[in-house]
Parts: structure tokens; sequence; C-alpha cells
């Protein structure tokens, strides 16, 4: 049995169908009903609703499991105490395997979401279990071309000259199910995941126009206005956890490059990786099919 967190996020709603395919048993863990029903939906019968961090769950989630795939909720204050309450319940269940989803270049500290993933990787070493951390960099997402196609607007929330690698959902989960399906030969590695590609606002403004066939606008805009969008009328004093994370991402981005290398995911998918303008494309042909 596969338990995987976070399952209906951006990651599990790709990683699940490929280890059900696969054939591997899995158990889904997520925080409410919606997300619970929405698995349901997909044919995904073994789900536990709720937070990780309450023993009661954590206890429910982790009874029976060979395997961990973790993927902290970003936006949750409780991620941290999430990650290391499943470490810790993995470690008294004698899990086989640790497959922790972290991120690139956790050690810039100076990003809160990083020193988040950072802290939990150091307890998943120090727990003396089999385990794999997998590093993405930028995520390729729909969410973000969505304006582009509609309005012909890109919007990022740093700095439009500053570089970034990039790498497609579908790249990472293919490496997570791998690792999942056979889990030794990546015993105790750590992975860095990007797709080839170095590119500021401007280049990617570019290639979108590219493939919709008319030019696209860049647009910066700053972490608050990027607030507004995702929290719409609700006060943000309520959310000082998600401020705080949204401001350190645009300052850090703002003032340095945010680069890696794709050799490492080049060999583990055994294929180029999915470039930026392959994933415009796929995202374009799905929204022309959908208009």
């Amino acid at each position: 049995m596969i338990l995987v967190t976070a399952a209906n996020g951006n990651q599990g709603k790709l990683l699940i169908p490929k280890l059900l395919a696969l054939k591997l048993p899995v158990r889904a863990c997520v925080l409410t009903q919606a997300s619970a029903h929405a698995l349901h939906a997909a044919g995904i019968k073994d789900v536990i609703v709720g937070n990780i961090s309450d023993p009661g769950i954590l206890a429910k989630a982790i009874q029976g499991v060979e395997k961990v795939y973790h993927v902290g909720p970003t936006m949750n204050p409780q991620e941290r105490e999430m990650g290391i309450a499943l470490i810790d319940a993995a470690r008294g269940e004698g899990i086989k395997h640790f497959v922790f989803s972290s991120v690139l270049h956790a050690i810039t500290s100076d990003i809160v979401q990083h020193e988040v993933k950072r802290d939990v990787e150091e307890h998943l070493l120090s727990s003396d279990l089999q385990y794999t951390i997998l590093q993405p960099s930028n995520y390729m997402l729909p969410l973000k071309l969505k304006p582009a196609f509609e309005q012909g607007v890109f919007r990022l929330s740093w700095s439009l000259e500053r570089l970034q690698s990039l790498v497609a959902l579908e790249d990472v989960t293919d490496v997570a199910a791998a690792v999942l399906q056979n889990s030794e030969p990546h015993a105790y590695a750590t992975y860095e995941l990007v797709a080839p590609g170095r590119y500021n606002a401007h280049q990617l403004g570019d290639t979108i126009s590219r493939v919709v066939g008319r030019k696209i606008q860049v647009e910066e805009i700053d972490a608050d206005t990027y607030l507004k969008a995702w929290l719409g009328d609700a006060d943000q004093s309520q959310f000082p956890y998600q401020v705080r994370m949204l401001r350190s991402i645009t300052k850090r981005y703002s003032n340095h490059d945010f680069l890696g290398n794709p050799n490492v995911l080049t060999w583990l998918l055994n294929r180029p990786p999915t470039s930026f303008e392959q994933f415009v494309q796929s995202q374009y042909a799905a929204f022309k099919a959908g208009s």
C-alpha cells in the first residue's frame, strides 16, 4: 500500500492514476470532503480525510502502509508539523520507503516555503528511514497560462528580468511513479528535477506568443495583487502565513535568478524532459478544445 498525501493537489491528481495503472494499491489522504468526493469520483476508494498533524487521522492514514509519497500543502501554516509527524509515524510503522516532494534549492531559507521543506528534509535524513527526496523546480502550471490565453497577458509576481528554471508536473510524477514502483535503486537519493531552459518573463511571453499566434504581453504584479487574486474578497489579515510566504517568494525571485540543471531529470526519465513550449502547446490545445 502506498500513501499519497495532498492527493487531490497538483501532483496527486496526476500521480495516482499512474500508480493505479501500474497496479499499485493506493491510499489517498486529503484535507477536505470536497477533495475526497473528487477522488471517489475518479475511482479511488481508499481515502482518508483530515489533517495528518492530528494523531487520530495520522494513525488511520499510516496503518498497513509500505511506502509514502508526501507532498506538503504549501499554503498551509501547519506544513512543517504535518511533515515531521508523518515521518515519525512512518518510522513507528516500519515503512519501507519514504518519498518526499521537496523543492529545488531548499537551502534558500529566505523563502518561507523552502525553509519549511528544508526542515522536513533534515528530519527525514535523521529518521533512519529509507528515503528519496525529489526537488522539483517551479512548476509549469495551467493556472498561470489561463490569463495569457483568455486576456493576452502573462503575469508574474516578481521581476520580469530574472531567470528561472521550470519543470512539468507530468515529468515530476513520472519520476515519482518510477521511484515508488521500484524503490531500491533510488534509496537515499536526492534528485533535482529541472527541465531544460532558463527563461525570464519576456522569453516565456515570447514562447506563449509563438504558440497562440498573437502577441502576449507580460506584466509584473506584486505579491499583494497576487494574494488578492487568490483570496478574493477575504481579509488578508486573516492569512498572515500565506501573506508572508508569497512576499518572501516575490522578494527572492526579484533579487536572484532561480536556476537548476536538467541532467538528472533527463537521466531519470530516459527521455528529454518536457520543454516549456511543449507544455504551452498541450495546454493551448486543451484550452481551444474546451472553448
